[in-house]
C-alpha cells in the first residue's frame, strides 16, 4: 500500500507563524535578549534550517553578541543555544497543548482517510522531536540525523526506517528546502504553500496547492500540476494517489534545470488544463 509522509511545521499546522515565531521572540524576553524578531525577519530565518541553527545566526551580529555579553568560546556558545531552545521548546508546546495552532485545513480529513484505506502515514521533521510530538504523537525527527533540509537525510531515514518503496512513497512538504530533501532521497512530493513560502520554487513538485483544503472550505488554487491528478475543489486521496503516477523526483528535477525558468508554471499551462 502507499506511504504518505508528512513534513510538521507549516503543514500539519501554520506553526511557523502563529508558533515558532512567538516561542522564538517569548524566549528572546524572557533572556533578555536585545532582538525581536518580526514576520520579515522570520521568513529571512526560515531559510535557515533548524531551530538552534536560526538562534546562532544572532551571533553574526558584534552589537548583539556585544550587548547581550556573548561567550566568546564554542563551548559557551553551544550551552547557551540549549539553554535557550530547551525554553523555546517549552513555550511552544504550551501553545500547541492550549489549542493555538489549529491543524492546517485538509490534514485531519486526509490522514483519517489515509489510514482507512490502510495507507502508512508518518511525519519526517528536522524539528526538534519535542517540537513534532506536541503537534503529532509519532515522529521521525531532526535530532537524530546529521544535517537538516534540504538535506535528504531525514526522508532517507524514514524509507529505511518504516522499510518503504520509494515508488509508493508520497511527501507533502510546504517550502522549498523540503522539497529538496525529498526529491533528494528520490521521493515525489506535494506541496502545499503557506504565506512564507508561496514565492519560492517548486518546479521539482508534482503538485502544488495552496492548502488540501475541504467541502467547508474555499477552494484550493492549483498552483502547478506536473501529475495525472485532476484535483477539484479540494484535495482527495484519489488525487494523492494519483500523483504517485507522476514522473520520478529525479525525472522532474531534471525537467528543471533544462528549463532553467525558476518559476512555477500556471496551471493553465500544464497537465491539468489538457
Amino acid at each position: 500500500m502507499p506511504t504518505l509522509i508528512f513534513d510538521c511545521d507549516g503543514v500539519l499546522a501554520d506553526t511557523e507563524r502563529y508558533g515558532h515565531l512567538a516561542a522564538f521572540n517569548a524566549t528572546f524576553a524572557e533572556y533578555g535578549l536585545p532582538v525581536q524578531w518580526s514576520e520579515d525577519d522570520y521568513a529571512k530565518k526560515l531559510k535557515i534550517g533548524g531551530g538552534k541553527e536560526r538562534m546562532a545566526s544572532l551571533f553574526a551580529d558584534p552589537e548583539f553578541v556585544r550587548t547581550a555579553q556573548i561567550p566568546a568560546n564554542e563551548d559557551g556558545r553551544r550551552e547557551l543555544l540549549a539553554q535557550w531552545h530547551k525554553t523555546k521548546t517549552a513555550i511552544f508546546k504550551k501553545m500547541v497543548a492550549d489549542g493555538q495552532i489549529p491543524p492546517r485545513p485538509g490534514i485531519v480529513r486526509i490522514i483519517r482517510a489515509a489510514l482507512e484505506a490502510d495507507w502508512t502515514v508518518a511525519v519526517a521533521s528536522t524539528s526538534a522531536e519535542e517540537s513534532v510530538r506536541a503537534v503529532l504523537e509519532n515522529a521521525v525527527a531532526g535530532d537524530i540525523v546529521p544535517a537538516k533540509k534540504p538535506d535528504p537525510a531525514i526522508y532517507q531515514l524514514a524509507l529505511a526506517k518504516l522499510e518503504l518503496d520509494p515508488e509508493d512513497t508520497l511527501v507533502v512538504e510546504d517550502s522549498r528546502n523540503g522539497l529538496l530533501a525529498a526529491v533528494g532521497a528520490e521521493l515525489r512530493c506535494v506541496v502545499t504553500v503557506n504565506g512564507y513560502t508561496r514565492q519560492e520554487r517548486f518546479d521539482e513538485a508534482v503538485l502544488v496547492v495552496s492548502e488540501l483544503g475541504g467541502p467547508d472550505r474555499p477552494p484550493i488554487e492549483v498552483l502547478a500540476n506536473r501529475s495525472a491528478a485532476r484535483p477539484g475543489d479540494y484535495i482527495t486521496l484519489d488525487d494523492l494517489r494519483d500523483c504517485l503516477r507522476a514522473a520520478p523526483a529525479e525525472e522532474l528535477q531534471e525537467q528543471s534545470a533544462a528549463a532553467g525558468s525558476g518559476q512555477v508554471r500556471d496551471p493553465g499551462e500544464g497537465e491539468a488544463s489538457e
